[in-house]
């Protein structure tokens, strides 16, 4: 990376990088990196594919449509948001029939709890999988509204994954990891380094003891950096995408059950050794999640983000944007039609309401 990257082009970047990571990782979603080599060779295109509906090059999937949901309420909230803001977004703009096409199963399970009464913490707790990346894979607009703000981002992660997952789960821990990471990203002049060193003093969870609603984090079985050192140990012995995804399958070979290569420490480490590897060039992030096998589609949304909140978008082709952009304009189950750029630009003025705020509040208390 060369020169410095515009904080609103970091939002773009990373928006961008999530969302077109989503789209070319989603025909793919679930096939082990041998079959896609076989098929593709590299893969560096959008697809057309079949899931539920025949869904034109450029669609992206589930998580995104999460990720939307969020976009719109700190939007709307012009802030920091909590899980309640959230499921009124729910209510509001998920038709049933629609998210069906388009949302996982258990997606559809909390929309009906949402309506209940139940307060919004407490609708993860009636989630069946408490360790998917529901949440951690597509959390990037919590580290945006948070940008440079990495503690506040986390808080905000164990938050809002309560929408999704046990407050305890280790779903919600990676959320927290996830969130850090496009936080510590937006800072000026960040680098993949200075963001592995934010998630270190940030997410060490048992050594810092974060108490919410009177959990003890620190107390929890296990610690989600020492599961990150073993991912980056193996970046130092690898050159390219080819050797970190055969490294991979000694690490990560989960099956046999529900959404078994989808769990969130699997999919967050990955993706922040992806962009460890690639120097947080968000095309190359793209294209070595896109070839990496297993949750394709998490993995490059989120390799793609956090090196899009690094670098920006400048390394990102137009034409894929614009091709994101078609689909989802054609996309009548959606939750959201906007372009990436409209939904980046909106959260750049969420974050720039919220930084009026705060800097409204010291002026009044510093006279």
């Amino acid at each position: 990376m060369s020169g410095r990257v515009s904080l609103k082009d970091k939002f773009y970047g990373c928006i961008a990088g999530a969302q077109v990571g989503a789209a070319m990782g989603a025909p793919v979603q679930g096939w082990s990196w041998q079959e896609i080599a076989s098929k593709y060779g590299v893969l560096n295109k959008l697809l057309p594919y079949e899931r539920v509906w025949s869904r034109p090059a450029g669609t992206t999937e589930s998580g995104i449509e999460r990720q939307k949901l969020l976009i719109t309420a700190i939007c709307e909230r012009q802030d920091r948001v909590t899980a309640e803001d959230v499921r009124a977004i729910w209510n509001a703009d998920l038709i049933r029939s629609h998210a069906e096409k388009v949302m996982e199963p258990f997606d559809i399970g909390l929309l009906a709890l949402a309506n209940n009464g139940l307060p919004a913490r407490d609708l993860g707790k009636y989630c069946d999988y408490a360790g998917l990346n529901s949440f951690a894979g597509y959390c990037h607009p919590v580290g945006l509204v948070n940008a440079g703000d990495v503690k506040n981002a986390v808080r905000d992660a164990f938050e809002l994954g309560q929408l999704y997952q046990a407050s305890r789960s280790y779903g919600v821990k990676w959320s927290g990891v996830t969130a850090a990471a496009i936080a510590a990203a937006t800072k000026p002049d960040a680098t993949i380094d200075s963001v592995i060193h934010d998630l270190y003093e940030h997410c060490n969870y048992k050594d810092v003891g974060m108490q919410i609603d009177g959990y003890k984090y620190g107390y929890l079985r296990d610690n989600v950096l020492e599961e990150l050192d073993k991912g980056l140990r193996l970046v130092d012995n690898c050159t390219d995408f080819q050797q970190l995804r055969e490294a991979f399958d000694r690490l990560y070979h989960g099956s046999g059950v529900p959404y078994g290569n989808s769990f969130a420490n699997e999919v967050v480490t990955k993706a922040i050794c992806i962009v460890k590897l690639v120097d947080g060039n968000v095309y190359d992030a793209l294209i070595a999640g896109a070839n990496m096998g297993r949750d394709t589609a998490s993995v490059t949304a989120l390799a793609a983000g956090i090196a899009g909140a690094l670098s920006g978008g400048a390394a990102l082709p137009e034409q894929l944007v614009a091709q994101v952009d078609q689909a989802a304009s054609l996309n009548k189950f959606s939750c959201s039609r906007k372009t990436i750029a409209e939904q980046s630009n909106g959260m750049y003025e969420a974050f720039q309401s919220r930084l009026q705020g705060i800097n409204g509040f010291v002026t009044e208390m510093l006279g």
